[in-house]
């Protein structure tokens, strides 16, 4: 072959059509047959997947006051393939963000593409930060909007309404049991990036709106919310109790208007809170409820026509033995009424009509007013307490469980048995929340009282009324907790603490009070309970001197919130419900 001009200007020809075929044959590939995986890549790349995180639903008082609600904030979140100045940047972010500036250099150090460096960033904060990182040309920092559940009411209500987590799921209270209605349905939208991290609107892709989450309506009045939790303080600052626990209750309706515990702490500053203060003692405490249980004996007794009011009792006037062990009364009785019984809390009484009853029965009166059973309210964590079958009890706890003792119950069970008392007998299943709404107003949900069962018929429960009467005046053991104007059924409890090791620790009670008002038709009944109070003497330490006046001082400031109009004449009604007592016992 000739070399000449000819022959290598056709070479190169040929040279430069192969290397193009070469090019062709590659942009072939890349475009048509590797397309989807190198798209992938981009993608990935440059086109996010952004959450549209659903708005929790707010949580309300029955009078529709702000319990929990959403306040709008900035996730700062770093892209570390993106930052250009980690110099400058560092420095400038730790002065905004108050972090150290070690802990946001070994952050962004990497080359992770999404690192959160601060949540619950405030709007206006992350508005002047991103201001300071544009005019100093400063890539690789973005802001994610989020939102924060804040709490108007700080420590109130703390242990009913509960709190969220990070990911805005509920972890105690309404805030964890509603969490199926409060937490909504996140919706997304996938969003392209520039080489600064920022958004480019033009090119965002297909968009799910989200769904908020619907509205929370409580029982609870925030009004009367708070006269129990100022009292419950007083109540702390007098005594120094090692726990508190005061309840109010609808008996007709099981509506819970106000639950409050001590120790307590602040929702909006949950991380600091200890344990014990987080626990709702109203239904995950267990305790020996003392004399509050004779109503449960008596209450069996005159339903099964065992016993009337005026059937009289042998208190032997001193130490009863039974079982070969001794049964005391506070003080000494002789021959007294079933319904002095009641006024004065005669142990030796109360262990004489469950005799009367028979164990069977008796347990399974126990049983009827709930005790042994969680009662369903709409919060987390609640126990059933303790209720043994009579096939384990002791030859003598025919006697010792009428006055409260060998049993193991929740305030909100031993509350849930004075209300079956007040509305006729009836046990009503307890309930805190009234509703639920979405964002409009539409009721998704209303819930009405169920009656679980009729415990005790309507005479019995009156009689029981009218005799518990007389446990708040000066015969009976609850003069202290008498509200003047006003008519008031109830009863006092003192029970020592179980020692762990056996038997019981000296010096050590748990007093209560639990009663309602007025007595003829109840507006509310009221549950105080003190855990090892302290008090000037050992002998001033009882339900009715202890827990008796705090729920005096409860229940007249819920009287007059309540618009309650009271007995002009009290004298002339105390005199007729004696006289009514005397007639329904003949």
């Amino acid at each position: 072959m000739k070399w000449d001009g000819r022959t290598r200007c056709a070479l190169v020809c040929l040279g430069f059509t192969a290397l193009f075929s070469v090019f062709s044959f590659r942009l072939v590939y890349l475009q048509m047959v590797r397309h989807d995986y190198y798209a992938g890549l981009a993608a990935g790349k440059n086109v996010a997947k952004q959450p549209i995180y659903a708005e929790r639903g707010a949580i309300y008082d029955t009078n529709n006051e702000v319990l929990a609600q959403n306040v709008p904030v900035e996730t700062v979140v770093a892209d570390a393939t993106l930052v250009n100045n980690r110099k400058a940047l560092i420095p400038l972010l730790a002065d905004a963000l108050k972090l150290r500036p070690n802990e946001i250099a070994e952050k962004i150090s990497g080359d992770r593409r999404f690192i959160v460096l601060k949540r619950g960033f405030p709007e206006e904060q992350a508005l002047s930060l991103g201001k300071k990182l544009d005019d100093n040309k400063l890539r690789g920092i973005h802001f994610d909007r989020d939102i924060v559940r804040r709490y108007p009411n700080g420590p109130m209500l703390c242990h009913v309404i509960g709190f969220s987590d990070f990911d805005h799921r509920g972890i105690q209270g309404v805030e964890a049991s509603m969490d199926e209605y409060l937490r909504g349905q996140d919706g997304y939208r996938f969003i392209e990036r520039d080489r600064t991290g920022k958004e480019i609107v033009l090119y965002r892709g297909q968009e799910r709106a989200p769904r908020n989450g619907y509205q929370v309506h409580l029982t609870i009045d925030l009004n009367l919310q708070n006269i129990v939790e100022n009292e419950l303080d007083a109540a702390m600052r007098e005594f120094t109790p090692k726990k508190a626990t005061i309840i109010l209750m609808r008996p007709q309706t099981g509506e819970i208007l106000a639950m409050a515990n001590r120790p307590n702490f602040d929702l909006n500053l949950r991380s600091e809170a200890k344990p014990e203060e987080m626990k709702n003692r109203a239904i995950i405490d267990m305790m020996e409820p003392g004399s509050t249980f004779k109503i449960v004996t008596a209450g069996a007794a005159l339903n099964e026509h065992k016993v009337g009011l005026d059937t009289i009792i042998n208190c032997e006037n001193g130490p009863w033995s039974y079982g070969g062990r001794l049964l005391h009364d506070h003080r000494y009785f002789g021959e007294i009424s079933v319904q002095d019984v009641l006024v004065k809390s005669s142990n030796i009484g109360a262990a004489k009509i469950a005799l009367m009853l028979g164990e069977q029965k008796f347990y399974q009166y126990i049983r009827s007013f709930g005790f042994g059973d969680r009662t369903g309210i709409e919060l987390p964590g609640e126990i059933g307490g303790m209720v043994h079958a009579p096939q384990a009890w002791s030859k003598i706890s025919i006697t010792r469980i009428p006055m409260g003792h060998e049993v193991g119950v929740t305030p909100l069970q031993m509350i849930m048995a004075m209300a079956t008392v007040a509305n006729g007998g009836k046990l009503i299943a307890p309930r805190i929340v009234k509703s639920i709404t979405s964002e409009e107003g539409t009721v998704i949900s209303s819930l009405k009282p169920t009656v679980v069962r009729q415990v005790i018929s309507e005479e019995t429960a009156s009689r029981l009324t009218l005799a518990l009467r007389g446990v708040v005046s000066d015969r009976g053991t609850a003069a202290g907790a008498a509200v003047p104007g006003f008519t008031i059924s109830g009863k006092t409890g003192t029970a020592q603490k179980v020692d762990p090791n056996g038997g019981y620790e000296k010096g050590k009670e748990v007093v209560s009070f639990t009663g309602f008002l007025p007595s003829e038709h109840p507006a509310f009944v009221g549950l105080v309970v003190l855990d090892e109070a302290h008090t000037k003497t050992a002998e001033e330490n009882y339900g009715g001197k202890v827990a008796g006046p705090i729920f005096a001082r409860v229940a007249e400031k819920a009287a007059r919130y309540l618009d309650l109009e009271p007995h002009e004449e009290l004298g002339k009604q105390e005199t007729a419900g004696r006289v009514a007592l005397t007639n329904a016992d003949r």
